[in-house]
């Protein structure tokens, strides 16, 4: 009985995110891939870091999945005269009824499930660590007292990867806060002309909710009940190895140009990832598959390249394929 109750749960998860898709999908021209991926993020509770150019619609395909998912939006824009209470909060002298002045805790843009930080690399550190901890902790701290924030919480950074003079970039070890990292890439020459037809004629296209605040919840439980054999976890791990440069599972391109690889939270990434795509196709259980899907969101921000690295113009998406090849390929040999 208790079987059937779940495997319901995971029927429905799966027809609640088709819905999801398919809504997104009559609004957003293309970026099926980037919106899988975001999706996929939200349900491991993770956060994201979207690298593009800017005018890709970014930020329209972000408020179109609160949208859908009736969830509640903020974008901030990072600027380097940006202080941490304009993202927090502050508390501000009021008179009351009495005319007695109290302190009253105004909100900032953080108190919402989905945060999207505009160029996060263009705020000074100071900023950016405020927002770094309420990733991290689902908390902010205002003149010492700390509040939760509302779950689901969401956070999407973008960074701008041309015009970087005057920026900050975020060290390696505040990159590793984010889920995964995420190009967009430019649209087809097809998605082009169907973003003109749909964006400069009269027509105007209303969504429509399909899922809820408590649905969000419910599925994010359930990509933690995905199982994880202990052979397709002993893959993951081998892959997490091999970015390792000089371990026995490095590959002769990863001990050449990676100065630093992935840690724990790289593994816990890459599994958390994987659960969410199986949810996603209707599976209870991780597949290579889905460590293949899940390895180059994850890991191509936490792998550091060495300077002959930089100079050959190597980049992390090219070692994470070749990791991948020879891993599986060892995978393969061993009759899976």
């Amino acid at each position: 009985m208790e079987k059937e109750i779940v495997e319901q749960d995971f029927i429905q998860a799966e027809a609640i995110l088709k819905n999801v898709k398919e809504e997104i999908g009559n609004f957003i021209v293309g970026q099926e891939k980037i919106t899988d991926e975001v999706l996929w993020s939200m349900l491991a509770g993770g956060h994201v870091l979207l690298e593009g150019l800017p005018g890709l619609g970014k930020t329209m395909m972000i408020r179109t999945i609160s949208e859908v998912m009736d969830l509640s939006f903020a974008r901030i824009q990072f600027t380097p005269d940006l202080m941490p209470a304009d993202i927090t909060g502050t508390m501000v002298l009021q008179p009351d009824e009495k005319g007695k002045q109290q302190f009253h805790f105004h909100e900032g843009p953080l108190f919402k499930h989905i945060v999207l930080a505009d160029e996060i690399n263009r705020a000074t550190p100071k900023t950016q660590s405020a927002l770094l901890e309420a990733m991290g902790e689902k908390t902010v701290t205002i003149m010492g007292e700390t509040k939760k924030l509302e779950a689901p919480f969401f956070v999407l950074a973008t960074q701008n990867p041309l015009d970087m003079e005057g920026t900050y970039p975020l060290p390696e070890a505040q990159l590793d806060r984010f889920l995964c990292k995420l190009h967009v890439a430019y649209p087809s020459k097809e998605e082009l002309k169907a973003i003109i037809k749909r964006t400069t004629g009269t027509d105007s296209t209303t969504l429509t909710q399909v899922a809820s605040v408590e649905d969000i919840i419910h599925l994010q439980s359930l990509v933690k009940q995905i199982l994880v054999a202990d052979d397709i976890l002993d893959v993951a791990v081998n892959i997490v190895s091999a970015t390792h440069p000089g371990s026995e599972d490095a590959t002769e391109l990863g001990n050449k140009y990676i100065q630093a690889g992935s840690g724990p939270r790289g593994l816990q990434s890459l599994v958390t990832m994987a659960k969410a795509r199986a949810l996603a196709s209707g599976r209870y259980h991780v597949s290579i598959a889905d460590l293949r899907y899940a390895a180059l969101p994850v890991f191509r921000h936490r792998i550091l390249l060495n300077f002959e690295g930089e100079i050959a113009g190597i980049t992390p998406d090219q070692i994470i394929e070749d990791i991948l090849e020879k891993t599986l390929r060892i995978e393969a040999g061993k009759g899976r």
